[in-house]
């Protein structure tokens, strides 16, 4: 008697990581969406072709449901009101969203009550991109034992030697980002240091990005779409006029982007 035995094929399973840019709305979310639709209106392929994050934990539970729904939308009485204010309105949040072109992929802090069956995943253990840390943090000695020196950070810059054309984006998330030409409308840098531009900057500038607030952002001919340092954000209409096509440098300087002239 012959025995034959059949082998399951098997189903071969990858990891891959994946940049995501992250939203975090704040309360009142009238207000927030409309610096939103700003940004949006401002530069438009911000979110283009992006894994977007919603992060939920500047939301207080009590205003979610009134603040999408508008001033002038019926209140439900009694405990229904208590039940339906304790659960946010993550489903309209994504469809907001949704329809200004934003599609989110998961759903960061939020208790997994609050998502149903057809909204994103719940996401859990995010972390920002690594980043050279802004400045060295003080050791707590608990007892009286030899602290070995840190290692010296080797440079990690890149330099690169042609223009930046439309369309086209470079993230360096290790360093500085250098280019000894002019960065084209549409063309977009991310660097985790600092960013130098040797010719014209009329495209999106991002330093910092990853929690280094000193970092800063140089160049000779300032006509930029959208400029940023760790987290805050300057479109072209609110910069100052005087500094267009002018030599400039950006840096933090507290909750605030500072421009100035470099002639």
């Amino acid at each position: 008697m012959t025995s034959i035995s059949l082998t399951r094929p098997s189903l071969p399973l990858r990891g891959r990581s994946f940049r995501a840019l992250v939203l975090a709305p704040e309360t009142p979310l009238g207000d927030w969406f409309s610096h939103l639709d700003a940004l949006v209106q401002r530069s438009p392929t911000l979110f283009s072709e992006r894994a977007v994050i919603l992060d939920v934990s500047g939301l207080a539970k009590d205003s979610l449901r009134g603040d999408a729904a508008g001033p002038e939308a019926a209140e439900p009485a009694g405990d229904d009101h208590d039940a339906a204010a304790a659960t946010p309105d993550i489903a309209g949040l994504v469809d907001e969203l949704k329809q200004r072109g934003i599609r989110i992929m998961g759903v960061e802090k939020a208790e997994p009550a609050w998502l149903g069956p057809a909204l994103p995943p719940l996401l859990s253990g995010g972390r920002p991109a690594a980043m050279a840390e802004p400045e060295a943090k003080a050791l707590e000695v608990k007892a009286p034992e030899a602290v070995k020196p840190p290692e010296p950070r080797k440079p990690n810059s890149l330099v690169l030697e042609t223009p930046l054309r439309s369309g086209q984006s470079v993230y360096h998330p290790e360093g500085d980002v250098t280019v000894m030409g002019s960065v084209a409308s549409g063309a977009e840098i991310l660097a985790g240091g600092s960013i130098h531009v040797y010719g014209a900057l009329r495209g999106r500038a991002i330093a910092g990005a990853g929690g280094n607030p000193r970092a800063r952002i140089c160049c000779r001919k300032f006509e930029p779409e959208l400029i940023g340092i760790d987290g805050l954000f300057r479109t072209a209409d609110t910069t100052d006029p005087k500094l267009r096509k002018k030599a400039v440098q950006v840096w933090l300087e507290g909750e605030t982007l500072r421009i100035a002239a470099l002639d």
